[in-house]
Protein backbone atom coordinates (compact mmCIF):
# COMPACT_ATOMS: atom_id res chain seq x y z
CA UNK A 1 0.00 0.00 0.00
CA UNK A 2 3.02 2.28 0.08
CA UNK A 3 4.37 4.57 2.74
CA UNK A 4 1.92 6.44 4.93
CA UNK A 5 3.11 9.81 3.65
CA UNK A 6 2.49 8.74 0.05
CA UNK A 7 -0.97 7.41 0.92
CA UNK A 8 -1.90 10.65 2.64
CA UNK A 9 -0.70 12.68 -0.33
CA UNK A 10 -2.67 10.46 -2.69
CA UNK A 11 -5.81 10.83 -0.57
CA UNK A 12 -5.42 14.61 -0.50
CA UNK A 13 -4.97 14.61 -4.26
CA UNK A 14 -8.12 12.52 -4.73
CA UNK A 15 -10.02 14.89 -2.43
CA UNK A 16 -8.85 17.83 -4.53
CA UNK A 17 -9.70 16.13 -7.83
CA UNK A 18 -13.16 15.15 -6.60
CA UNK A 19 -14.10 18.60 -5.38
CA UNK A 20 -16.91 19.95 -7.60
CA UNK A 21 -15.82 17.82 -10.55
CA UNK A 22 -18.34 15.14 -11.39
CA UNK A 23 -16.21 13.51 -14.07
CA UNK A 24 -13.30 13.03 -11.69
CA UNK A 25 -15.64 11.67 -9.02
CA UNK A 26 -16.97 9.02 -11.39
CA UNK A 27 -13.47 7.97 -12.44
CA UNK A 28 -12.28 7.68 -8.83
CA UNK A 29 -15.28 5.52 -7.88
CA UNK A 30 -15.11 3.37 -11.04
CA UNK A 31 -11.37 2.81 -10.67
CA UNK A 32 -11.76 1.44 -7.14
CA UNK A 33 -10.62 4.52 -5.25
CA UNK A 34 -13.11 4.17 -2.39
CA UNK A 35 -11.71 1.01 -0.77
CA UNK A 36 -8.17 2.41 -0.18
CA UNK A 37 -9.68 5.54 1.32
CA UNK A 38 -11.75 3.45 3.74
CA UNK A 39 -8.66 1.45 4.69
CA UNK A 40 -6.71 4.63 5.34
CA UNK A 41 -9.57 5.86 7.53
CA UNK A 42 -9.81 2.55 9.36
CA UNK A 43 -6.07 2.21 10.02
CA UNK A 44 -6.01 5.56 11.77
CA UNK A 45 -2.25 5.80 11.52
CA UNK A 46 -2.39 9.56 11.96
CA UNK A 47 -4.87 12.39 12.20
CA UNK A 48 -3.61 13.70 8.86
CA UNK A 49 -4.27 10.35 7.21
CA UNK A 50 -7.79 10.14 8.59
CA UNK A 51 -8.53 13.73 7.64
CA UNK A 52 -7.34 13.14 4.08
CA UNK A 53 -9.45 9.99 3.73
CA UNK A 54 -12.54 11.55 5.33
CA UNK A 55 -12.33 14.64 3.12
CA UNK A 56 -11.94 12.57 -0.03
CA UNK A 57 -14.93 10.40 0.87
CA UNK A 58 -17.01 13.46 1.65
CA UNK A 59 -16.11 15.09 -1.67
CA UNK A 60 -17.04 11.90 -3.50
CA UNK A 61 -20.47 11.43 -1.90
CA UNK A 62 -22.36 14.10 -3.77
CA UNK A 63 -25.27 12.16 -5.31
CA UNK A 64 -27.28 9.03 -4.71
CA UNK A 65 -25.29 6.85 -7.10
CA UNK A 66 -21.94 7.67 -5.52
CA UNK A 67 -23.34 7.37 -2.00
CA UNK A 68 -24.55 3.87 -2.83
CA UNK A 69 -21.12 3.04 -4.26
CA UNK A 70 -19.39 4.14 -1.07
CA UNK A 71 -21.87 2.28 1.14
CA UNK A 72 -21.55 -0.92 -0.93
CA UNK A 73 -17.86 -1.33 -0.12
CA UNK A 74 -17.14 -4.04 2.44
CA UNK A 75 -17.71 -2.73 5.99
CA UNK A 76 -17.80 0.85 4.69
CA UNK A 77 -20.49 2.15 7.01
CA UNK A 78 -19.08 0.24 9.98
CA UNK A 79 -15.68 1.85 9.39
CA UNK A 80 -17.20 5.33 9.16
CA UNK A 81 -19.28 4.88 12.32
CA UNK A 82 -16.33 3.49 14.30
CA UNK A 83 -14.14 6.38 13.14
CA UNK A 84 -16.76 8.90 14.29
CA UNK A 85 -16.46 7.48 17.80
CA UNK A 86 -12.67 7.45 17.90
CA UNK A 87 -11.19 10.10 15.62
CA UNK A 88 -9.89 13.58 16.44
CA UNK A 89 -12.60 16.20 16.40
CA UNK A 90 -11.76 17.79 13.06
CA UNK A 91 -12.03 14.38 11.43
CA UNK A 92 -15.30 13.69 13.26
CA UNK A 93 -16.83 16.85 11.79
CA UNK A 94 -16.09 15.74 8.23
CA UNK A 95 -17.36 12.21 8.86
CA UNK A 96 -20.54 13.40 10.55
CA UNK A 97 -21.18 15.69 7.57
CA UNK A 98 -20.62 12.69 5.31
CA UNK A 99 -23.19 10.68 7.27
CA UNK A 100 -25.69 13.54 7.02
CA UNK A 101 -25.20 13.76 3.27
CA UNK A 102 -25.48 10.01 2.75
CA UNK A 103 -28.64 9.81 4.86
CA UNK A 104 -30.21 12.65 2.90
CA UNK A 105 -29.37 11.27 -0.53
CA UNK A 106 -30.41 7.64 -0.12
CA UNK A 107 -33.11 6.15 2.12
CA UNK A 108 -31.59 2.69 2.03
CA UNK A 109 -28.20 3.96 3.16
CA UNK A 110 -29.95 6.02 5.83
CA UNK A 111 -31.49 2.86 7.27
CA UNK A 112 -28.21 0.96 6.97
CA UNK A 113 -26.47 3.69 8.94
CA UNK A 114 -29.09 3.26 11.64
CA UNK A 115 -28.45 -0.47 11.76
CA UNK A 116 -24.76 0.32 12.27
CA UNK A 117 -25.91 2.30 15.32
CA UNK A 118 -24.56 5.60 14.03
CA UNK A 119 -27.08 7.49 16.16
CA UNK A 120 -25.30 6.56 19.38
CA UNK A 121 -21.97 8.31 18.70
CA UNK A 122 -23.85 11.26 17.25
CA UNK A 123 -25.95 11.69 20.39
CA UNK A 124 -22.87 11.11 22.53
CA UNK A 125 -20.93 13.84 20.76
CA UNK A 126 -23.89 16.19 20.76
CA UNK A 127 -24.04 15.84 24.53
CA UNK A 128 -20.29 15.82 25.11
CA UNK A 129 -20.62 18.36 27.93
CA UNK A 130 -23.78 16.89 29.41
CA UNK A 131 -24.51 13.94 31.65
CA UNK A 132 -28.13 12.89 31.88
CA UNK A 133 -29.67 10.77 34.57
CA UNK A 134 -33.20 9.45 34.94
CA UNK A 135 -34.07 11.29 38.14
CA UNK A 136 -37.42 11.87 39.82
CA UNK A 137 -38.54 13.91 42.73
CA UNK A 138 -39.67 12.17 45.94
CA UNK A 139 -43.26 12.69 44.83
CA UNK A 140 -42.55 10.69 41.70
CA UNK A 141 -43.16 13.63 39.41
CA UNK A 142 -40.70 14.42 36.59
CA UNK A 143 -38.02 16.87 37.57
CA UNK A 144 -37.08 20.00 35.72
CA UNK A 145 -34.36 19.86 33.12
CA UNK A 146 -31.90 21.45 35.53
CA UNK A 147 -32.07 18.44 37.81
CA UNK A 148 -31.80 16.04 34.88
CA UNK A 149 -28.65 17.58 33.47
CA UNK A 150 -25.28 17.67 35.22
CA UNK A 151 -21.94 19.09 34.24
CA UNK A 152 -19.56 16.66 32.56
CA UNK A 153 -17.03 16.78 35.40
CA UNK A 154 -18.73 13.80 37.03
CA UNK A 155 -18.53 11.55 34.00
CA UNK A 156 -15.29 9.87 35.00
CA UNK A 157 -16.74 8.95 38.40
CA UNK A 158 -19.71 7.08 37.00
CA UNK A 159 -20.24 4.00 34.92
CA UNK A 160 -22.90 4.24 32.23
CA UNK A 161 -23.56 0.89 30.53
CA UNK A 162 -27.23 1.22 29.64
CA UNK A 163 -27.91 1.73 25.93
CA UNK A 164 -30.58 4.23 26.91
CA UNK A 165 -28.15 6.52 28.72
CA UNK A 166 -26.30 9.44 27.22
CA UNK A 167 -22.63 9.50 28.07
CA UNK A 168 -19.30 9.97 26.42
CA UNK A 169 -17.66 7.09 24.63
CA UNK A 170 -14.83 5.52 26.51
CA UNK A 171 -12.52 6.59 23.70
CA UNK A 172 -10.00 3.92 24.52
CA UNK A 173 -8.15 4.39 21.26
CA UNK A 174 -4.43 4.99 21.00
CA UNK A 175 -5.15 8.60 20.29
CA UNK A 176 -6.62 9.16 23.74
CA UNK A 177 -9.83 10.53 22.25
CA UNK A 178 -11.31 11.97 25.40
CA UNK A 179 -8.19 13.88 26.39
CA UNK A 180 -7.88 15.26 22.87
CA UNK A 181 -11.55 16.24 22.96
CA UNK A 182 -11.12 18.12 26.23
CA UNK A 183 -8.20 20.00 24.68
CA UNK A 184 -10.17 21.08 21.62
CA UNK A 185 -11.25 24.69 21.25
CA UNK A 186 -14.83 25.69 22.14
CA UNK A 187 -15.34 26.68 18.51
CA UNK A 188 -14.36 23.21 17.29
CA UNK A 189 -16.70 21.57 19.81
CA UNK A 190 -19.49 23.90 18.74
CA UNK A 191 -18.99 23.05 15.07
CA UNK A 192 -19.07 19.35 15.87
CA UNK A 193 -22.32 19.72 17.80
CA UNK A 194 -23.88 21.62 14.88
CA UNK A 195 -22.86 18.80 12.53
CA UNK A 196 -24.17 16.08 14.86
CA UNK A 197 -27.54 17.79 15.27
CA UNK A 198 -27.73 18.29 11.50
CA UNK A 199 -26.99 14.61 10.91
CA UNK A 200 -29.72 13.58 13.36
CA UNK A 201 -32.17 15.68 11.35
CA UNK A 202 -31.35 13.74 8.17
CA UNK A 203 -31.28 10.35 9.88
CA UNK A 204 -34.60 10.77 11.66
CA UNK A 205 -36.54 12.25 8.75
CA UNK A 206 -39.18 9.73 7.72
CA UNK A 207 -37.41 6.86 9.50
CA UNK A 208 -39.18 4.95 12.23
CA UNK A 209 -36.13 2.77 12.87
CA UNK A 210 -33.72 5.66 13.32
CA UNK A 211 -36.21 7.76 15.27
CA UNK A 212 -36.72 4.91 17.70
CA UNK A 213 -32.94 4.49 18.01
CA UNK A 214 -32.52 8.19 18.77
CA UNK A 215 -35.31 8.40 21.31
CA UNK A 216 -34.10 5.27 23.12
CA UNK A 217 -31.06 7.30 24.17
CA UNK A 218 -31.28 10.42 26.30
CA UNK A 219 -31.31 12.46 23.09
CA UNK A 220 -34.55 14.28 23.87
CA UNK A 221 -33.26 15.67 27.16
CA UNK A 222 -29.97 16.60 25.49
CA UNK A 223 -31.82 18.36 22.66
CA UNK A 224 -33.97 20.21 25.19
CA UNK A 225 -30.91 21.45 27.05
CA UNK A 226 -29.29 22.69 23.86
CA UNK A 227 -32.50 24.38 22.68
CA UNK A 228 -32.60 26.15 26.04
CA UNK A 229 -28.98 27.28 26.16
CA UNK A 230 -27.80 27.63 22.57
CA UNK A 231 -28.56 30.02 19.73
CA UNK A 232 -28.12 30.14 16.00
CA UNK A 233 -27.50 27.08 13.86
CA UNK A 234 -27.08 24.63 16.74
CA UNK A 235 -30.37 25.62 18.35
CA UNK A 236 -32.11 25.47 14.97
CA UNK A 237 -30.72 22.02 14.14
CA UNK A 238 -31.89 20.72 17.52
CA UNK A 239 -35.38 22.09 16.89
CA UNK A 240 -35.36 20.54 13.42
CA UNK A 241 -34.40 17.18 14.92
CA UNK A 242 -37.30 17.36 17.37
CA UNK A 243 -39.58 18.32 14.48
CA UNK A 244 -38.55 15.27 12.42
CA UNK A 245 -38.84 12.92 15.41
CA UNK A 246 -42.30 14.30 16.18
CA UNK A 247 -43.35 13.96 12.54
CA UNK A 248 -42.47 10.26 12.61
CA UNK A 249 -44.20 9.85 15.97
CA UNK A 250 -47.35 11.37 14.49
CA UNK A 251 -47.49 8.51 11.97
CA UNK A 252 -46.57 5.71 14.37
CA UNK A 253 -48.59 5.52 17.61
CA UNK A 254 -46.17 3.08 19.25
CA UNK A 255 -43.29 5.55 18.98
CA UNK A 256 -45.53 8.43 20.03
CA UNK A 257 -46.77 6.65 23.12
CA UNK A 258 -43.29 5.60 24.24
CA UNK A 259 -40.97 8.45 23.24
CA UNK A 260 -43.42 11.31 23.82
CA UNK A 261 -45.47 9.96 26.68
CA UNK A 262 -46.77 13.15 28.33
CA UNK A 263 -45.70 12.28 31.87
CA UNK A 264 -42.18 11.12 30.97
CA UNK A 265 -39.30 13.42 32.00
CA UNK A 266 -37.91 13.57 28.45
CA UNK A 267 -41.24 14.55 26.91
CA UNK A 268 -41.86 17.16 29.59
CA UNK A 269 -38.54 18.94 29.18
CA UNK A 270 -38.94 18.94 25.41
CA UNK A 271 -42.42 20.42 25.73
CA UNK A 272 -41.13 23.03 28.19
CA UNK A 273 -38.60 24.21 25.64
CA UNK A 274 -41.00 24.15 22.70
CA UNK A 275 -43.39 26.33 24.67
CA UNK A 276 -40.56 28.63 25.73
CA UNK A 277 -39.58 29.15 22.09
CA UNK A 278 -43.19 29.89 21.08
CA UNK A 279 -43.65 32.33 23.95
CA UNK A 280 -40.29 34.11 23.74
CA UNK A 281 -39.03 33.94 20.16
CA UNK A 282 -40.27 35.86 17.14
CA UNK A 283 -38.15 34.40 14.35
CA UNK A 284 -40.14 32.34 11.80
CA UNK A 285 -37.05 30.16 11.36
CA UNK A 286 -37.36 29.00 14.97
CA UNK A 287 -41.12 29.19 15.35
CA UNK A 288 -42.07 27.06 12.34
CA UNK A 289 -40.27 23.83 13.38
CA UNK A 290 -41.43 24.40 16.97
CA UNK A 291 -45.08 24.78 15.98
CA UNK A 292 -44.85 21.79 13.65
CA UNK A 293 -43.44 19.69 16.48
CA UNK A 294 -46.34 20.52 18.79
CA UNK A 295 -48.86 19.91 16.02
CA UNK A 296 -47.40 16.49 15.29
CA UNK A 297 -47.81 15.55 18.95
CA UNK A 298 -51.37 16.90 19.24
CA UNK A 299 -52.83 13.47 19.97
CA UNK A 300 -50.52 12.91 22.94
CA UNK A 301 -51.79 15.84 25.02
CA UNK A 302 -54.61 15.31 27.52
CA UNK A 303 -57.48 17.76 27.73
CA UNK A 304 -56.14 19.05 31.04
CA UNK A 305 -52.88 20.24 29.41
CA UNK A 306 -53.69 23.94 29.36
CA UNK A 307 -50.33 25.49 28.48
CA UNK A 308 -50.26 24.65 24.80
CA UNK A 309 -53.25 26.00 22.92
CA UNK A 310 -53.03 29.62 24.12
CA UNK A 311 -49.55 30.20 22.69
CA UNK A 312 -50.54 28.51 19.43
CA UNK A 313 -53.61 30.72 19.14
CA UNK A 314 -51.41 33.77 19.67
CA UNK A 315 -49.29 32.72 16.71
CA UNK A 316 -52.36 32.96 14.44
CA UNK A 317 -51.72 36.69 14.65
CA UNK A 318 -48.00 36.53 13.82
CA UNK A 319 -46.88 39.00 11.17
CA UNK A 320 -45.36 36.14 9.18
CA UNK A 321 -48.07 34.47 7.12
CA UNK A 322 -46.07 31.23 7.18
CA UNK A 323 -46.03 31.15 10.97
CA UNK A 324 -49.75 31.93 11.16
CA UNK A 325 -50.53 29.13 8.70
CA UNK A 326 -48.41 26.63 10.63
CA UNK A 327 -50.26 27.62 13.79
CA UNK A 328 -53.56 26.95 12.03
CA UNK A 329 -52.31 23.56 10.84
CA UNK A 330 -51.18 22.64 14.34
CA UNK A 331 -54.43 23.76 15.94
CA UNK A 332 -56.32 21.82 13.28
CA UNK A 333 -54.65 18.64 14.52
CA UNK A 334 -55.87 19.33 18.04
CA UNK A 335 -59.48 19.65 16.88
CA UNK A 336 -59.41 17.01 14.13
CA UNK A 337 -62.25 14.50 14.34
CA UNK A 338 -59.82 11.66 15.12
CA UNK A 339 -58.38 13.49 18.14
CA UNK A 340 -60.06 11.99 21.22
CA UNK A 341 -59.98 15.34 23.04
CA UNK A 342 -61.14 17.41 20.06
CA UNK A 343 -64.16 18.93 21.82
CA UNK A 344 -62.21 20.06 24.88
CA UNK A 345 -59.42 21.42 22.69
CA UNK A 346 -61.99 23.32 20.62
CA UNK A 347 -63.40 24.95 23.74
CA UNK A 348 -59.88 25.90 24.86
CA UNK A 349 -59.12 27.53 21.48
CA UNK A 350 -62.29 29.61 21.67
CA UNK A 351 -61.55 30.58 25.27
CA UNK A 352 -58.10 31.72 24.14
CA UNK A 353 -59.79 34.19 21.76
CA UNK A 354 -58.95 32.09 18.75
CA UNK A 355 -62.04 32.89 16.67
CA UNK A 356 -61.29 36.61 15.98
CA UNK A 357 -57.71 35.80 14.98
CA UNK A 358 -58.87 32.98 12.76
CA UNK A 359 -61.46 35.21 11.08
CA UNK A 360 -58.81 37.82 10.35
CA UNK A 361 -56.80 35.20 8.49
CA UNK A 362 -59.80 33.91 6.55
CA UNK A 363 -60.73 37.43 5.46
CA UNK A 364 -57.23 37.99 4.13
CA UNK A 365 -56.82 37.34 0.41
CA UNK A 366 -53.02 37.14 0.32
CA UNK A 367 -52.96 33.32 0.01
CA UNK A 368 -55.20 30.25 -0.03
CA UNK A 369 -56.56 29.52 3.45
CA UNK A 370 -57.31 25.81 3.33
CA UNK A 371 -55.97 25.05 6.81
CA UNK A 372 -57.69 28.00 8.41
CA UNK A 373 -60.95 26.91 6.73
CA UNK A 374 -60.51 23.37 8.10
CA UNK A 375 -59.88 24.75 11.60
CA UNK A 376 -63.03 26.87 11.51
CA UNK A 377 -65.12 23.94 10.25
CA UNK A 378 -63.84 21.70 13.05
CA UNK A 379 -64.61 24.34 15.67
CA UNK A 380 -68.11 24.66 14.26
CA UNK A 381 -68.66 20.90 14.37
CA UNK A 382 -67.46 20.52 17.96
CA UNK A 383 -68.78 23.72 19.58
CA UNK A 384 -71.36 25.00 17.11
CA UNK A 385 -73.31 26.61 19.95
CA UNK A 386 -70.43 28.93 20.85
CA UNK A 387 -71.41 32.62 21.11
CA UNK A 388 -67.97 33.49 19.73
CA UNK A 389 -68.74 31.69 16.48
CA UNK A 390 -72.16 33.31 16.24
CA UNK A 391 -70.74 36.76 16.90
CA UNK A 392 -68.10 36.24 14.23
CA UNK A 393 -70.81 35.13 11.76
CA UNK A 394 -68.98 31.85 11.24
CA UNK A 395 -71.84 30.36 9.25
CA UNK A 396 -71.73 33.17 6.70
CA UNK A 397 -67.94 32.96 6.49
CA UNK A 398 -67.98 29.21 5.84
CA UNK A 399 -70.74 29.48 3.25
CA UNK A 400 -69.03 32.42 1.58
CA UNK A 401 -65.73 30.55 1.29
CA UNK A 402 -67.21 27.16 0.42
CA UNK A 403 -67.62 27.56 -3.36
CA UNK A 404 -64.01 28.56 -4.00
CA UNK A 405 -62.56 26.25 -1.35
CA UNK A 406 -64.42 23.13 -2.46
CA UNK A 407 -63.63 23.79 -6.11
CA UNK A 408 -59.94 23.37 -5.26
CA UNK A 409 -60.34 20.89 -2.39
CA UNK A 410 -63.40 18.69 -3.01
CA UNK A 411 -62.25 16.34 -0.24
CA UNK A 412 -63.44 18.98 2.25
CA UNK A 413 -67.07 18.77 1.11
CA UNK A 414 -68.23 16.48 3.93
CA UNK A 415 -66.40 18.48 6.61
CA UNK A 416 -67.91 21.70 5.32
CA UNK A 417 -71.43 20.24 5.23
CA UNK A 418 -71.15 19.03 8.83
CA UNK A 419 -69.97 22.48 9.95
CA UNK A 420 -72.88 24.22 8.21
CA UNK A 421 -75.36 21.73 9.68
CA UNK A 422 -74.06 22.27 13.23
CA UNK A 423 -74.07 26.05 12.97
CA UNK A 424 -77.53 26.02 11.40
CA UNK A 425 -78.78 23.85 14.23
CA UNK A 426 -77.38 25.92 17.10
CA UNK A 427 -77.13 29.53 16.09
CA UNK A 428 -80.05 31.74 16.95
CA UNK A 429 -82.27 32.58 14.02
CA UNK A 430 -80.36 30.38 11.65
CA UNK A 431 -83.17 27.85 11.17
CA UNK A 432 -85.20 29.92 8.80
CA UNK A 433 -82.58 32.11 7.23
CA UNK A 434 -80.24 29.25 6.32
CA UNK A 435 -82.76 26.52 5.82
CA UNK A 436 -81.40 25.80 2.34
CA UNK A 437 -77.77 26.66 2.96
CA UNK A 438 -75.58 26.20 -0.07
CA UNK A 439 -72.72 23.77 0.08
CA UNK A 440 -71.62 22.95 -3.46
Amino acid sequence: MGQLKDRVEAANELASLARDNNRNMKIIVQEGGVAPLLKLLKDGASAEAQMAAATALYNLGTDQEKVKSIASEVSALSIVVKAIGESPMRVQIVLVNLVARMAELDEGVREDLGRENVTRPLVTLLGMDIVVEETKTPSGKPTSIHSLVQINKEVSKKNFHSTSSLSLYSDGSSRGGRKEREAESPDMKHRLKISCAGALVKLSKGSLFNSRKITETKALVCLAKLIEKEHGELQLNCLMTVMELAAVAELYPDLRQVAFKPNSPAARVILDQLLRVINEENSPQLLIPTIKSIGSLARTFPAKETRILGPLVTQLGHKSADVATEAAIALGKFVALENFNCVEHSKAIIEANGVPRLMNLLKSNDRPRKHEFILLCCLAIHVGNSPALEQARALSVIEGAARSMLAHHPELRELCAKAVDQLTLYQAGAHTHHKHSYVP
